[in-house]
C-alpha cells in the first residue's frame, strides 16, 4: 500500500503500467466481428465451471457429469465461482433424429440432455455443450467415432435445440487441418448470430485452431486475428497439455510455460465479454506438473483474466489440489470487475503486471528455474520512483513485503509463481 512519502500515487502507478504493459485494452485494428460482446447477456468476467475433457475424454457419461455436479457443490467449488458444466466431445449419438435435431447418446445419456442440464440447474450450476464446427466432430473428424454430427450447415437448428435444452454454454470445435481464414470466419459467425437469434445468453467459446500455422510465424488461427466480437472466449493455443513445456512450438500440445509466452503479446485483446483461451486448468490432472507449477498455472490464468475451466476429477481431488482452485485471492484478482489483462513487464517473460479495481496492481514473479531463488522488481520498472514507499501481500501466502532499496524482492521456490497486490 503506498504511503506519504511516495512520489506517485497508486492510481498513478496503474494508469503508468497500463501503457507498460498494455493493460488498458483499446479497440484492435484486427478484430473479428465487430466489437464484444459477441453473445449478450452473459457476465463480463471470466467464465468458471469444468470440462469433462481433460481427465473422461470421450468415456464421459450422465452417470459421471451428474457426479461431478454434485462434487463441484460439495466440495465449495461452486460458491467459489466454477458454476459452469461442460460436457466436451461425445456426448451426442453417431446420428441425428429423423427431424434434423441432435440428439443424445441413448446408452451413455439416457435421462437426454434436457434432463441433465435441469439436474445442473437445480443445484445453481450451468450447463455447456460441446459441438463441432464442420459437419463433424472433432473425435470423428480424427476417425475415432463414426457419425457427422457437427454443427456446419446445422447452425440454427442446433442453436434452437441448445436453447431448448436450457444450455448456457456452447464450446464450438474447428478441429480442421483446412484453416482457410474466410471459412473459419463464415462458421463461427453464423453460430454467433444463430445463438443471437435464440435470445438466450449462452457463452460461446470457439476453438480455431487446428494443429497447423497460417503463415511462416507459427502462428495458429486464434492468434493471428482478435475473435473478441465473435466469440465470447477463444482460444490461442493448441490444446494444453499436463506439462510444465513442450518446446513452445504451436503445432502440437502446449505445456503450461507455452501457453503463457502464447498469451504475453495478445492480452491488449481482454475485455469485458471477450477473453483469451489458454485451455483448462490441468490442476489435479494426472501428470508431472508439481504443486508449485499447478500455483503457477492457476496464478497466470488469473493474471491474464482468463476462463477458470478445471479438468480434473472433483470427486477424487486432494485439499491441496482443492486449496489451489478456490485460492480466493486468486480468484478474486481473476474476476476482478476491471476486466483488463496484464501483461509482461518488457522482455521478462517471469515477471508480469496487471491493473485491477480503481487503483490496484498485481504482480507475478514465476520462477522458471529449477530451484529456489531471490526474484526482484524494480520500482521504476513499475513507474514508481525509487524511492516510493511500497508494500504488498503474496495471494498464496498472505506475506507483507516492502519496498527496499528501491525494488520489491521475493524468494521464489522453483516453478512457482509469487502473486503480490499492491492496493
Amino acid at each position: 500500500m503506498a504511503v506519504p512519502g511516495a512520489r506517485w500515487s497508486i492510481l498513478s502507478l496503474v494508469l503508468v503500467v497500463g501503457l507498460l504493459v498494455g493493460g488498458c485494452a483499446a479497440r484492435d485494428d484486427d478484430r473479428l466481428g465487430g466489437d464484444p460482446p459477441a453473445v449478450g447477456g452473459v457476465p463480463n468476467t471470466p467464465p468458471m465451471g469444468w470440462n469433462s475433457w481433460n481427465t473422461f475424454g470421450c468415456n464421459v457419461t450422465e452417470k459421471i457429469v451428474r457426479a461431478q455436479a454434485d462434487a463441484l457443490v460439495s466440495s465449495g467449488m461452486r460458491d467459489s465461482g466454477y458454476d459452469y458444466v461442460v460436457v466436451d466431445d461425445c456426448w451426442s449419438a453417431t446420428d441425428r433424429a429423423s427431424d434434423g435435431t441432435l440428439q443424445a447418446d441413448r446408452e451413455r445419456f439416457p435421462s437426454g440432455m434436457a434432463a441433465l442440464g435441469a439436474y445442473l440447474h437445480e443445484r445453481g450450476l450451468k450447463f455447456g455443450l460441446y459441438s463441432g464446427a464442420s459437419d463433424r466432430t472433432c473425435t470423428q473428424l480424427l476417425g475415432q467415432r463414426p457419425g457427422a454430427t457437427g454443427s456446419r450447415g446445422h447452425e440454427k437448428t442446433d442453436a434452437d435445440t441448445f436453447a431448448a435444452w436450457q444450455v448456457d454454454f456452447l464450446k464450438y470445435d474447428w478441429c480442421s487441418v483446412d484453416a482457410d481464414h474466410d471459412r473459419q470466419v463464415d462458421a463461427f459467425v453464423t453460430m454467433r448470430n444463430a445463438l443471437r437469434d435464440t435470445g438466450r445468453p449462452i457463452v460461446y467459446s470457439i476453438n480455431p485452431n487446428s494443429g497447423v500455422a497460417v503463415g511462416g510465424d507459427d502462428t495458429v488461427p486464434g492468434a493471428a486475428h482478435d475473435w473478441g466480437g465473435v466469440a465470447t472466449m477463444t482460444r490461442f493455443t493448441n490444446d494444453i497439455a499436463s506439462a510444465w513445456s513442450n518446446g513452445g512450438g504451436s503445432s502440437g500440445s502446449q505445456g503450461v510455460l507455452d501457453v503463457i509466452d502464447a498469451a504475453g503479446p495478445l492480452t491488449s485483446r481482454v475485455q469485458a465479454g471477450a477473453f483469451l483461451d489458454p485451455d483448462m486448468l490441468e490442476v489435479g490432472v494426472a501428470g508431472p506438473l508439481t504443486d508449485a507449477q499447478q500455483r503457477t498455472q492457476m496464478s497466470m490464468w488469473a493474471m491474464m483474466a482468463a476462463p477458470l475451466m478445471a479438468g480434473n476429477d472433483l470427486t477424487t481431488m486432494t485439499p491441496t489440489v482443492r486449496a489451489i482452485l478456490r485460492n480466493p485471492a486468486v480468484i478474486a484478482i481473476d474476476q476482478d470487475q476491471r476486466v483488463t489483462a496484464g501483461a509482461p513487464i518488457g522482455d521478462n517473460r517471469e515477471i508480469w503486471t496487471r491493473a485491477i479495481g480503481d487503483k490496484g496492481l498485481v504482480v507475478s514473479m514465476t520462477n522458471r528455474g529449477d530451484r529456489r531463488r531471490l526474484m526482484t522488481v524494480t520500482l521504476s520498472s513499475l513507474g514508481l520512483s525509487g524511492d516510493a514507499t511500497v508494500s504488498a501481500v503474496d495471494a498464496w501466502t498472505g506475506k507483507r513485503y516492502d519496498a527496499a532499496k528501491g525494488a520489491l524482492s521475493v524468494s521464489v521456490r522453483a516453478g512457482d509463481t509469487a502473486l503480490l497486490q499492491i492496493a
